[in-house]
């Protein structure tokens, strides 16, 4: 018998690993310009990989809770290619995720400004409104989600911490808005003037963008894999009902595979 962690356990787990996330995307911005000043591209790199590690670290902590999506559009993936199958999120525990996501960034994006004394809040100045920029959002997002389902379909969740975070870092580079790729993070990175910021005027429009390729992502991966939503429960991760019962020491070694078949899922 299997079961989920309680909401509130699973609450607490998107909060705090977006919080994180956010953290590093922005606390790993500013250290790149304090110690490679004038060079952007430099900046990016140090930037990009941070965001990469730590994306994958996260997921790695936080997946076997709640399943470690981080990121509003997953969710909303996760309740859509479920809906036909009754599986993934209801609709209840998604207005529960992206509330709990949303929060943590800008706890996140507070917390960085202040390991890094600054004011815990600054309206960034950084404007990124145009529409190649909007392209890339669509690009990076739709890639992404992607990504999730097509893992999980394919029972290849164990690799996606590491699957994701090179997605991730990966799309920094060959998107033009660097694929911030997550509402949640987006808001955050609103409340501070630093490298990674978005000027809040800028943000309905990365929002938007993100919204399409949350629907593109859909589609396609409807078509390439129609049975999807049958893998949406992967994204939230099942524990054993009775995770204290003993296990008998004869039978452990058989019992091994079954506790590592279920790996945690993904997300940013």
């Amino acid at each position: 018998m299997m079961r989920l962690a309680p909401l509130w356990r699973r609450l607490l787990a998107e909060f705090t690993g977006t919080g994180l996330l956010v953290t590093a995307v922005v606390g790993s911005g500013i250290m790149a310009s304090r110690l490679s000043p004038g060079d952007v591209g430099v900046q990016l790199l140090e930037n990009s990989v941070a965001t990469a590690f730590a994306l994958a670290a996260l997921i790695l902590i936080f997946g076997p809770v709640s399943g470690a999506h981080l990121n509003p559009v997953v969710s909303a993936a996760d309740w859509l290619l479920g809906r036909r199958a009754g599986t993934g999120l209801s609709g209840a525990d998604l207005a529960g995720y992206v509330t709990a996501q949303t929060v943590g960034a800008l706890a996140g994006s507070v917390l960085a400004n202040l390991m890094f004394d600054l004011d815990p809040v600054t309206l960034s100045h950084t404007e990124r409104a145009a529409g190649h920029l909007w392209l890339g959002e669509v690009v990076a997002t739709a890639g992404l989600v992607a990504l999730v389902f097509a893992l999980a379909r394919s029972g290849r969740a164990a690799v996606a911490p590491a699957a994701v975070g090179a997605y991730i870092g990966a799309a920094y580079w060959f998107t033009s808005s660097t694929s911030f790729a997550n509402p949640a993070v987006t808001v955050g990175r609103a409340v501070t003037d630093t490298f990674a910021g978005i000027a809040p005027s800028s943000v309905p429009g990365f929002i938007v963008a993100q919204l399409a390729g949350l629907i593109v992502a859909t589609a396609l991966v409807l078509a390439l894999y129609p049975d999807a939503g049958s893998a949406a429960d992967a994204v939230v991760v099942a524990h054993p009902a009775e995770p204290h019962t003993a296990v008998p020491v004869e039978s452990t070694e058989k019992s091994a595979p079954t506790d590592n078949a279920a790996p945690p899922r993904s997300r940013s």
